[in-house]
């Protein structure tokens, strides 16, 4: 009944813990959109129930799972670690290729892991109203579901290129009580600024985000929720990180190497840190590669600084590796990847050198997809095929090298509501949208200057 905060690294700052409205929160983290300041705890209350904000800046190494958080949780938890022996076979590597599949859940990914505990926050302060952003409608249908069961109302702007691609996902946030709105909206500021610059445009995380926080900051019975980047959600992740290592350790396995996508990084986040305090308490020593499309690679590609965490400038400044608040992606069938940043304290870990990053186009990321489909059985969701593609990868070089290693993969979610996608590919249709540098370069171009 407890989840593990992410690991203090040892050149990392610690950070205060508010006693109450007013104390400054430490600028490596945040910092205020208009000032520059370090953001104060009021600063953040209009869109942030109170716990929330605490653990956002917690020195503690633990958090309790509030009871009732646990009591959902086992309507899918402890999920699945499965080896994945017919594609292992179907490769001929001599490695072992585990993957932690999180699509038993009622939304059919990762993301009821935080939307749950955000939800049961929410109510008890006695929020009646939520807002979020979502891209491919994982995190959408996710805040839905834990809404409905506290009796809040939740209103969503979904992207546009995944509300018209995903037409079932916004039915799936209906079902559960949710109004859903394509992303720009004529319904906020930020909204209306965008559709006058570009009228058809595809939207984006940053976009939609900046449509809820308008929302959540001008309402004060509502609160905004983040499915992804902050260090709380990070947090709530982590149960599929600590549940993987008594899986693992329970089948007397090390992983050798551990993949999973990223895109604002919270799947991710939730297998790896736990790992990572394990390594760097001496207990294993496993390689831990990220994974991001080709067309948004925000890691491999972007500059590490202070940047909005939307596109209008509304959020606090996070230090992260971005390609520029300002960037819209093409619009790639893995939606939940188009976010022009990464999380914080990814962005750290990824400096500091404990873990490694790849870029992969979808058309190979949706080839690897296919073979697993065909071996194991399970269609992944688009997000995930950039790890499932990474570890063919690693599988082939085994083949190659005859080394048996243990590769961990991230499976967050599964793909039922994806199959346009699919058909695409199956046609033949699909192809590989470019990085456009010089779209980035203006992008980078408008990230604000903050001395810290």
């Amino acid at each position: 009944g407890r989840e593990e905060v992410p690991p203090r690294v040892p050149s990392q700052p610690r950070y205060p813990r508010p006693t109450g409205p007013g104390p400054d929160l430490d600028p490596y983290i945040l910092t205020h959109p208009k000032t520059h300041k370090p953001v104060k705890f009021e600063d953040l209350s209009p869109l942030f129930p109170d716990e929330l904000i605490m653990q956002e800046v917690t020195e503690e190494k633990f958090i309790d799972i509030p009871d009732e958080v646990i009591d959902v949780y086992r309507l899918w938890r402890p999920t699945p670690l499965l080896r994945a022996k017919r594609l292992e076979k179907l490769l001929g590597t001599p490695a072992r290729i585990y993957y932690k599949y999180e699509g038993v859940s009622p939304a059919g990914s990762h993301k009821p892991n935080t939307a749950v505990p955000q939800a049961w926050y929410n109510a008890q302060q006695g929020v009646k109203n939520v807002v979020t952003e979502t891209g491919a409608g994982q995190w959408g249908s996710s805040l839905a579901f834990a809404s409905s069961l506290f009796g809040l109302n939740c209103e969503v702007w979904q992207v546009r290129a995944s509300y018209d691609q995903k037409p079932y996902r916004r039915l799936m946030m209906q079902t559960w009580g949710a109004k859903v709105h394509p992303s720009p909206s004529n319904l906020t500021h930020s909204g209306r600024e965008i559709l006058k610059t570009d009228p058809t445009s595809p939207g984006s995380l940053g976009i939609a985000i900046s449509e809820a926080v308008e929302i959540a900051a001008s309402n004060p019975d509502t609160k905004y929720c983040l499915g992804s980047v902050l260090n709380h959600v990070l947090l709530h992740q982590t149960v599929i990180g600590e549940e993987c290592l008594e899986q693992m350790g329970a089948l007397g396995e090390l992983p050798d190497i551990i993949i999973g996508c990223t895109g604002g990084g919270s799947n991710f986040a939730g297998l790896i840190f736990p790992f990572i305090r394990e390594k760097l308490n001496g207990r294993m020593d496993p390689v831990i590669k990220a994974v991001e499309p080709a067309a948004c690679p925000s890691l491999t590609k972007g500059i590490y600084a202070y940047d909005y965490g939307d596109t209008a400038g509304l959020t606090p400044l996070m230090k992260m590796h971005t390609l520029g608040h300002n960037f819209i992606p093409d619009p790639i069938h893995a939606g939940g990847l188009r976010y022009h940043g990464m999380a914080p304290l990814i962005s750290h870990v990824y400096e500091l050198g404990f873990m490694e990053a790849v870029a992969i186009p979808q058309t190979e990321c949706f080839e690897a997809a296919i073979k697993f489909a065909r071996t194991e059985g399970l269609i992944p969701a688009p997000e995930p095929t950039h790890a499932i593609a990474a570890v063919i990868r690693e599988a082939l070089n085994c083949r190659e090298t005859g080394e048996s290693k243990v590769l961990l993969m991230a499976m967050c979610g599964h793909g039922h509501f994806d199959l346009s996608s699919y058909e695409k590919y199956l046609q033949g249709k699909m192809v590989d949208l470019s990085y456009d540098d010089d779209k980035v370069q203006a992008s980078l171009l408008a990230i604000p200057k903050v001395a810290v």
